[in-house]
């Protein structure tokens, strides 16, 4: 079969001398084995398909392999598809379509192994296609399924590939099957060692099949190539399963069979000569039951005794399908190096996840930071001034469907509403409540519930989408490895966009000036014009503003609802203290502190992030018993409370 195959592919891309030939005739020829193909009879009709150099070959056999064949009663093929009772029919040769009723022709099916073969000729033949299309499903099929015979055809295709893209996939392809099919251990180890820097799932997937290894047992060390000497002693009764299966030794003798043995042989209160009253132990037991056995009423008694020295009679080893020695060799050096570079990529694309939860926390911590920090005050509604920026998003792409713009308009909108919000909010409520935090903490906890149902009567309890544009789609592959979505990317550079801007405000404009004077000493700077009721209320528009802006940001890649604010409270809140209240900087290193740690632990515990998020906590607090203040001590009023 496989001589077949490398026919077929050194065939199919020259033109021959002899005359040409049309379809029909081939099939006439082999007329048998069209209509009635086995396995062994189809490789002469596909070696004169082969050699024919016809176009119209790679279409008949996706169109026989599919039971799209119909013969006519005068011997005629035709590719048909029926309509009722009768047939759309297409001439072979000429592609000319009749219709005829179905009553005088023959529907060929071929049967399962009759179109495996088919369909492997047909990947020989679509490797050199002239359609892309089919050039690209050929490379496809065979990386689903590689075998030997594929090998030979496929590097002859490569130098003559027109499409860079598709030539780089087949020369990867081949190198793949080489590692596997070279028809020498030269061209193998060349193909394996070269495999020691390509991470990708189908490069592991390659070695370790040049790796496999079967368990086996006998009775002194076998020839072979051993992949390694088993130790029975870590789990003796798996590895006398072993012995049993290879019929080897007699299965263990189970208390419950000694037990039921011995009560079917009391004779005169005695069992094997031991009064019964003398069976109170496993030891007592088993001699009665050896009693038996020797006398031959019972099996011989098999014990972990009998299991041990059975044992160590024996030698457990997995030996390789692969015979030659230097091969898997290179692929288990190989192996080890994939294994290590790996290592060192899941590394790096952990960091890049903590690095985006990270932007995502301090999105929505770092406008708590300027209203706690400068203000003081526990603002327990900032989860819902997130919620309210990602929902004015959502209703501004309903009257804008080109999701770029919307965004872009959605930006600013979302500052506009929450920095409104939170002016009314601290015009109406904080301000009455200032150095009253367990009043404050009240009234906003209730004024975040008022908000959720709110949102609840106005968008319902459904989950609404906020679509990012087409441009956001997809990741930054980076390797199989190491992959980034775009709209991570995205947040990340808009958190940097934010910090520049904040840092910016309160370094160099006359707003940042006052914030600072009103945060170190509001009574100094109310002596120098200052008025400190204003800048509270402009700094608590301003964290709210930016917490409406987080919200469209994170609703790109969360579900829009109306207890999405909640989420993501707690974290802020834990972002704040740990970074340092009031201090832009100290957000930043709390909120990459939470996010690499969380990711840490979850990459410890993935299969629970509840219990990750609870030992996150633990830590924190550990943290702030060690450090009170947080990374970044702050300073001012803050300070002092």
């Amino acid at each position: 079969m496989r001589r077949l195959f490398l026919a077929i592919a050194l065939c199919f891309g020259s033109a021959l001398s002899a005359p040409a030939q049309e379809m029909q005739q081939i099939l006439q020829i082999h007329a048998d084995e069209v209509s009635k193909p086995s396995r062994k009879s189809v490789g002469a009709l596909l070696e004169d398909l082969s050699a024919s150099g016809l176009p119209q070959v790679t279409e008949f056999l996706e169109e026989w392999a599919a039971r799209n064949v119909w013969k006519r009663d005068d011997g005629v093929f035709f590719i048909a598809t029926a309509q009722g009772d009768e047939l759309s029919l297409r001439d072979i040769d000429t592609g000319d379509q009749t219709t005829a009723a179905k009553s005088g022709f023959t529907n060929l099916k071929p049967n399962g192994g009759v179109r495996r073969v088919i369909g492997t000729a047909l990947v020989q033949f679509q490797l050199e296609d002239p359609d892309l299309n089919r050039r690209e499903t050929a490379v496809v099929s065979i990386a689903r399924r590689p075998d030997a015979s594929q090998l030979a055809p496929l590097l002859a295709s490569i130098d003559g590939e027109p499409d860079a893209a598709l030539k780089a996939r087949k020369t990867q392809l081949a190198n793949f099957l080489t590692a596997r099919f070279g028809e020498t251990p030269e061209a193998r180890i060349a193909a394996i060692e070269s495999l020691s820097e390509d991470t990708s799932v189908e490069a592991r997937s390659v070695l370790n099949q040049i790796l496999t290894a079967t368990p086996g047992v006998a009775t002194t060390t076998p020839e072979g190539n051993i992949a390694r000497i088993l130790d029975p002693g870590q789990a003796p009764d798996a590895f006398y399963d072993l012995l049993v299966e290879a019929q080897l030794a007699p299965q263990l003798t189970p208390p419950s069979v000694i037990r039921a043995a011995l009560e079917d042989n009391i004779q005169d209160g005695l069992v094997g000569g031991i009064p019964l009253v003398q069976l109170s132990s496993n030891a007592s037991r088993e001699r009665a039951y050896a009693q038996l056995s020797s006398d031959g009423i019972v099996p011989p008694l098999v014990t972990a005794a009998t299991r041990d020295t059975a044992l160590s009679l024996h030698v457990f080893y997995e030996l390789y399908a692969e015979d030659d020695p230097t091969i898997t060799d290179a692929a288990q050096t190989a192996l080890a190096s994939v294994e290590q570079r790996v290592g060192v990529a899941q590394t790096v694309d952990l960091a890049l996840d903590g690095l985006s939860l990270a932007s995502i926390y301090f999105l929505a911590a770092i406008g708590l930071a300027i209203t706690f920090g400068v203000m003081g005050v526990i603002n327990m509604a900032h989860g819902e001034f997130i919620m309210m920026g990602a929902y004015t998003g959502y209703v501004v792409q309903l009257f804008i469907p080109d999701y770029t713009i919307s965004i872009l308009v959605a930006l600013p909108l979302a500052f506009a509403v929450t920095f409104g919000a939170g002016v009314a909010m601290e015009r109406l409520v904080i301000r009455h409540l200032y150095h009253r935090p367990l009043e404050t903490l009240l009234a906003t906890f209730g004024i975040s519930v008022a908000l959720q149902q709110l949102a609840k009567n106005i968008f319902g309890t459904q989950a609404r989408p906020l679509t990012s544009p087409d441009w956001l789609d997809g990741a930054w592959v980076f390797s199989d490895v190491i992959q980034v979505s775009y709209i991570r990317i995205a947040i990340f550079v808009l958190a940097l966009i934010f910090l520049t801007l904040i840092v910016f405000v309160l370094k160099r404009t006359r707003l940042g000036l006052e914030v600072r004077a009103v945060t170190q000493n509001p009574g100094m700077a109310a002596s120098m014009g200052i008025n400190p009721d204003r800048i509270n209320m402009l700094t608590f528009g301003l964290g709210s503003g930016i917490a409406g802006i987080a919200g469209v940001a994170i609703g790109l890649y969360a579900k829009v609802t109306s207890e999405m604010g909640s989420e993501y409270i707690v974290q802020s809140f834990m972002t704040v203290v740990v970074g340092g209240v009031g201090n832009v900087w100290g957000t930043l290193a709390g909120a990459s502190m939470i996010g690499f740690l969380q990711k840490g632990i979850e990459w410890l515990n993935p299969s629970n992030t509840l219990a990750a998020q609870t030992y996150m906590i633990l830590f924190i607090i550990l943290f702030i018993q060690f450090r009170p203040k947080g990374i970044v001590a702050p300073k001012g009023r803050a300070a002092a409370d």
